[in-house]
């Protein structure tokens, strides 16, 4: 597909922060789109509205009843949003509901919110820990020890077996941590006192406007398969060159590459490739040098 005008696209978690960003974007490229969402609280851009549970076969079934593209968002998007129980078996049964059913149905094009966490250390058991080594890249091994971690693991096998299945094309977007820019400034200032708790997330941010965007080019690009990948803004969050701050806290990390000035230590290769997506909001931030108080 190369267009979305008069295309039905049926967003789950529409009402949330990436949802109501990303209706209103496919709706202006000419989307008719259906919200599965909070009915307090319906986007705007959305010509159809559908509450319901992604969990429950018969609202999903309502939901999806004319699509043609798929849009995936609804989770319980933390370790502490809900009990183990609940944030697990939530995210993994949506995800396999929406999905099965959509191909079932004959979608051919789904895009999916995937996770940084994936790979298992931002929200891990070992506060402590760090990446095997830097950049973080498509093929990092994952190493989980949180049910949302694996809730995000086990979605992209769920994509992976919809595609062999039934040759569904899936893009699972690996987001960073996504919000507006002006939450993305506050984290920036904690982070910027406190690096070393935000390097198993290589200080990645990406502004909710770019989410939507690499949504768009998702439903839109010519990629076959169920591709999983990292985005991200180029550069992170703090104001110290990447390499200068990674010898403050985490010389024993192997780096693969160097890093130029303040470059996210995230290979977005796969972004650009798949999609051609590249972040368009980024933070502005001055570099300085890494305090010497910083270990």
């Amino acid at each position: 597909m190369t267009g979305l005008r008069g295309a039905r696209v049926l967003v789950t978690g529409a009402s949330g922060r990436i949802g109501s960003v990303a209706t209103a974007r496919l709706a202006d490229r000419g989307a008719l789109v259906t919200a599965m969402c909070d009915l307090r609280s319906v986007p705007d851009g959305a010509d159809r509205a559908v509450g319901g549970d992604t969990a429950s076969f018969d609202d999903v079934a309502r939901a999806l009843e004319g699509a043609e593209l798929v849009v995936h968002l609804a989770a319980l998007a933390h370790r502490d949003a809900g009990t183990p129980y609940d944030v697990y078996t939530n995210n993994v049964v949506s995800t396999f509901n929406v999905l099965t059913q959509a191909a079932e149905r004959g979608v051919r094009r789904a895009v999916v919110a995937g996770s940084i966490n994936r790979y298992g250390l931002p929200q891990g058991v070992d506060a402590d820990a760090l990446p095997p080594y830097l950049p973080i890249d498509t093929d990092m091994p994952a190493d989980v020890s949180d049910w949302y971690s694996l809730s995000k693991l086990n979605d992209e096998n769920t994509c992976r077996m919809v595609w062999r299945r039934w040759g569904v094309d899936i893009v699972t977007l690996r987001f960073p941590h996504v919000n507006t820019m002006a939450a993305i400034e506050a984290q920036s200032a904690e982070l910027t006192e406190h690096p070393r708790r935000g390097v198993t997330e290589a200080w990645a941010y990406l502004d909710v406007r770019d989410a939507a965007r690499a949504i768009e080019l998702g439903l839109t690009s010519p990629s076959r398969g169920a591709n999983a990948f990292y985005l991200a803004a180029p550069t992170t969050s703090i104001p110290y060159r990447t390499d200068e701050v990674l010898d403050a806290i985490a010389p024993e990390v192997p780096r693969r590459r160097r890093f130029v000035e303040r470059e996210v230590p995230m290979d977005l290769t796969d972004a650009r490739r798949l999609i051609g997506f590249e972040a368009e909001h980024v933070l502005d931030r001055q570099v300085r040098d890494v305090p010497a108080g910083i270990r």
